[in-house]
């Protein structure tokens, strides 16, 4: 197992008290520049902090049993959790049924994958236990935190616990980076779009109004993205 890349964050079970642990996380959470590098720290952390967690991975749960891993701490995430999309589109069955639970609970476990009511699937990446922490949730898609143990019922209400103020900490991080990034696009589309606008200007030989309703029937016509049009017209300028 790799090193951890959060040598300056001590486990809580090491000492460090509850509320200074996930200070120093937040800290680290809030200081990504982008959803997808929160929540590869989000992984790390989780292994970090959560007591018996040796490997984490954070997942999108689509509505129609779709499932794609996003971030993860060590490769045997993503393996397993591929593995189970595999095995379920082979036999034509839902995925593992501890996870779809977490549409209706926020929390769910495999205390020990090789018992009668496991996971076959984990228990041959000798993977004993896993816990399914909510990130966000809305009417068509999940967002989920799962740690992993090769060790069965690894994790205990204690886990669950800091998990679970852990999660509010990665939510509130992924909220404020995808505000930012959403805001950054905004930005760069409007200059695209002001482009595009000043270039049909110059080529239509009429005013900013006009030009920008040309951007628009085009793009209606087309059924295309506006910033779509927007490129394309500014790529083709640019090319000329």
């Amino acid at each position: 197992m790799p090193a951890s890349d959060f040598s300056d964050v001590p486990r809580f079970a090491a000492g460090l008290e509850l509320a200074e642990a996930l200070t120093a996380a937040a800290r680290q959470l809030h200081g990504t520049d982008t959803p997808h590098g929160t929540m590869r720290t989000a992984a790390r952390l989780a292994v970090d902090l959560l007591p018996g967690a040796e490997y984490a991975g954070i997942s999108v749960l689509e509505r129609g049993d779709q499932r794609r891993t996003v971030a993860w701490s060590d490769d045997v995430v993503r393996v397993a959790e591929e593995a189970d999309a595999r095995e379920a589109d082979a036999r034509g069955a839902e995925r593992s049924p501890y996870w779809a639970g977490l549409w209706q609970t926020p929390v769910v476990q495999v205390r020990d994958s090789e018992a009668d009511d496991g996971d076959p699937l984990l228990a041959g990446l000798g993977l004993r236990s896993a816990l399914g922490l909510r990130l966000r949730a809305d009417r068509r898609r999940l967002t989920v935190l799962t740690v992993y143990s090769r060790k069965p019922r690894a994790f205990d209400e204690t886990t669950v616990r800091i998990g679970r103020l852990l999660t509010v900490h990665v939510s509130l991080a992924l909220d404020s980076t995808t505000e930012r990034e959403q805001l950054t696009e905004a930005m760069r589309t409007r200059d695209l779009i002001g482009q595009a606008t000043g270039i049909l200007m110059e080529r239509l030989d009429t005013d900013a109004a006009e030009a920008f309703k040309s951007l628009v029937r085009a793009s209606q016509r087309e059924n295309v993205k506006l910033r779509d049009i927007a490129r394309r017209i500014v790529d083709a300028h640019s090319a000329t």
